[in-house]
Parts: structure tokens; C-alpha cells; sequence
């Protein structure tokens, strides 16, 4: 089921948030489809377990074959691996960091990505559509060495990647975040982990708060919606020891003993 972020009679902003079992698939992952003036924008598509629901649904709102750019923020299996099937249903281009674009070919077939590949420079992009001009930013290591977030000006929604995921429970609704203290524990460990260091937290807050967005929505779990909690995220992020400000010397030890069941 998709759920409408944002729509205008001409502009649509679409969330699918549950097109996989979670049986099948043990991390949660939101897709996100944009629509304007009959021009479709998908981000971060998702793996091959979204793809057939994802297609279906998307019909509801828009001919997926007309697609005419698939955005990635990163490229983990969880965002493209179901990049084939995209670029053989329709006549997309795959936007995606410059770092990655050398390695998405591994995800399909011999010569069915040329001419089908974007490279996004590092410092990122505007893209026109239409009379809109979205933002690709820079939010590197947050957490790819190549990463990208999509911001759309006329719903100022900031589609934030992981930036803000939560590991929500299974069955818990992905309605937007009302009590921010009580939705810290889905997010304090995969921040703590999976993003680089409080250094580049700190640079991201600061393009974050001259966007001043109404929605931020990340691939994994539940969005924000407006200043206020959009703004206790922000503050707790800028504040965050992650990554490699937690390791230590004592971290980097050979193993001495088998702790893997063989």
C-alpha cells in the first residue's frame, strides 16, 4: 500500500513501506516514487524481494514503464539489487555517486547498463524536471563513501537515505514520529554503528537546517514531519559519538578463540 506524502493535483510523493515480508527479508526498507507532470522519479527501489509489489502498486499512480530516472542513494543490495528489472521494464537511467557507478554493472547482465548510468560528481547536482529543480546533496559517509540524499523543493520532503532509519518492530505502524524519546532506542544503535563519525553528522546537520524541510523520510522505518521533530533529530544526530569515534585499540586484537558455530 503506498502512503501519499504530499500531493498537489500536479506533484505526487509516494512511500511503499511494506511490500516485503519480514520473514523473508529481516531489515524493513521503505521505496519512495515521485511523480510530476506524468514524469516518475523512484528512489532507492529496493531488492529483488520488492520488485513484483512495488510494480504493482506503483501502477495505481504511474505507468512504471514511462520511469524516467531511478535514484540510488548508496548501493547496497537493499536499494538496487532489483536494478535489472528496472532497466529492462522501461527506458530509466540509474542516478548514483560516481564511486558506485563503476561497480553497478555487477548487478546486471554484460552491456545492459550503457548508457543507462548517471554518474553523480561529489559535490552532487540539481536535476531539472519540468519546472522543478530537485537537490541531489552531498551526505557522504552517512553512511557510503559515496552517498546522496534527495531533497524535492515543492513538497520539501528530504528523502535522507539512512540518515534517520529506525528498526522498528514488526507490525509497527510507519506513521510519522510523535514522541521522539520513545522512538530513540529504533534508532541509537544502527546511527551508533553504521554512520561514519560525528564529524560528518555535524556538517550534514548544518545543509540540513538552511533546507529547513517539512518531511525528512529515510529508507528504513518511520518518517519526520515538521520543524519541531524534524529538529529533536537534528539536535540529537549533532551530538552523536558514531563510528569511529567509538573504536578502540582493544577492538583491533586478532581473534584467539572460534566464537562462530561451525
Amino acid at each position: 500500500m503506498a502512503i501519499e506524502l504530499f500531493n498537489n493535483g500536479k506533484h505526487i510523493c509516494l512511500m511503499f513501506s511494506d511490500l516485503v515480508d519480514e520473514g523473508e527479508a529481516s531489515v524493513q526498507s521503505n521505496q519512495f516514487l515521485i511523480v510530476q507532470d506524468g514524469t516518475g522519479i523512484l528512489l532507492d527501489p529496493g531488492g529483488v524481494l520488492t520488485y513484483n509489489d512495488l510494480y504493482m502498486e506503483m501502477s495505481k499512480y504511474f505507468p512504471p514503464k514511462q520511469l524516467r530516472y531511478v535514484f540510488a542513494s548508496h548501493a547496497d543490495p537493499d536499494i538496487i539489487a532489483s536494478l535489472p528489472r528496472w532497466l529492462a521494464g522501461s527506458e530509466t537511467k540509474l542516478l548514483i555517486s560516481s564511486i558506485w557507478s563503476r561497480f553497478v554493472p555487477h548487478f546486471c547482465a554484460q552491456g545492459k547498463t550503457e548508457g543507462r548510468i548517471i554518474a553523480i560528481p561529489d559535490e552532487g547536482s540539481l536535476l531539472p524536471l519540468g519546472e522543478t529543480e530537485f537537490q541531489i546533496l552531498p551526505a557522504h559517509f552517512l553512511h557510503a563513501e559515496g552517498n546522496f540524499q534527495f531533497y524535492d523543493p515543492v513538497s520539501r520532503i528530504l528523502f535522507s537515505g539512512d540518515m534517520g532509519a529506525s528498526m522498528l518492530p514488526d507490525g509497527l505502524a510507519m506513521d510519522p514520529v510523535q514522541d521522539f524519546d520513545k522512538h530513540l532506542p529504533y534508532m541509537r544503535g544502527f546511527h551508533a554503528r553504521y554512520m561514519v563519525s560525528n564529524k560528518v553528522c555535524r556538517y550534514w546537520v548544518e545543509m540540513v537546517r538552511k533546507l529547513d524541510p517539512e518531511w525528512m523520510v529515510p529508507q528504513h522505518g518511520a518518517p519526520f514531519k515538521g520543524r519541531e521533530m524534524i529538529g529533536r533529530f537534528l539536535d540529537w544526530i549533532e551530538a552523536l559519538p558514531c563510528g569511529v569515534d567509538l573504536m578502540t585499540q582493544e577492538m583491533y586484537q586478532a581473534p584467539r578463540k572460534i566464537t562462530i558455530s561451525l
